[in-house]
């Protein structure tokens, strides 16, 4: 007799749901992404915009890159 466990259990729930996106078409995507709660996160991010800032060009050109590829259609505040 197999005991299901709760990892088990969990685990087949997960794949039923899996396969139910992919039935409505969706695919999973993973992505990795920098952890804001990481020693010296702030820091990085604090450097990294005072460099943009004392650089009128690179602000200027990150400024505009942002704004023509921002996508805000449907947005709602």
């Amino acid at each position: 007799m197999h005991v299901m466990t709760k990892s088990t259990s969990n685990a087949q729930s997960v794949q039923r749901y899996r396969e139910r996106m992919r039935r409505a078409g969706l695919r999973l995507v993973q992505l990795w992404v920098p952890d804001t709660r990481a020693r010296g996160f702030a820091e990085e991010c604090r450097r990294q915009s005072l460099v943009a800032a004392a650089n009128e060009r690179l602000e200027s050109d990150t400024l505009d890159w942002i704004d023509a590829t921002r996508d805000t259609e449907d947005w709602t505040a």
